[in-house]
């Protein structure tokens, strides 16, 4: 079922590529970009995010095959569109050296298990957790916002070679993060070539 895109996306997509030109991008770096600064309005994520395209495309196969996608918060769950997600955090509680968000991804592990797309838009903590654990991610979207830890965690999360997109900055939150998965839900073409402006609204 293909999406039907709104004429003021579309006019705002054709606003951003005359302020930012990402013609030279690969098709799915390029659809994350877009869709990032077009949810923030911040052309600064154009040099801000770490991505790969070769891991984006193996990512791209295994959402459009089913596997699962993991939101840290509710407010990420809900800016997911065309796609049910597990969220574990009003199930989870805090404790001892652990914060309830990080408990809400051990939670989701055990629902899910290996394989899964993990969005993680709010807090540091849920990023952590999943670094320790052995979930084996299809990847993981790391875009927590903040002050104390988001840029750390970030960072801990390049360093451990997981396939991923990330920020360097300490900006982030659940729009981008949403906007980041949408942005390889939507786009169903061919990974072969570059598609039209239109194809990766």
């Amino acid at each position: 079922m293909s999406r039907v895109v709104h004429p003021i996306e579309q006019e705002s997509f054709r606003r951003l590529r005359a302020r930012l030109d990402t013609s030279h991008l690969a098709p799915l770096t390029r659809a994350v970009v877009e869709r990032v600064v077009h949810s923030s309005a911040d052309l600064e994520y154009a040099s801000d995010l770490v991505l790969d395209e070769r891991e984006l495309v193996t990512a791209h196969a295994a959402l459009h095959a089913g596997a699962p996608v993991v939101a840290d918060v509710e407010m990420v769950a809900a800016g997911i569109t065309r796609r049910e997600s597990v969220c574990r955090l009003r199930d989870a509680r805090s404790g001892p050296g652990m914060t309830r968000s990080a408990h809400a991804i051990r939670l989701a592990y055990e629902d899910v298990g290996p394989g899964a797309l993990w969005v993680i838009g709010c807090a540091p903590t849920a990023l952590e957790e999943l670094l320790k654990l052995d979930a084996s991610p299809a990847l993981v979207i790391g875009l927590p916002v903040g002050f104390v830890g988001a840029a750390e965690s970030k960072a801990a999360l390049r360093e451990s070679g997981l396939p991923a997109v990330s920020n360097v900055s300490e900006k982030g939150g659940s729009a981008v993060a949403a906007a980041a998965l949408n942005a390889l839900l939507y786009h169903a073409g061919s990974l072969e070539s570059p598609e039209s402006p239109e194809e990766t609204l």
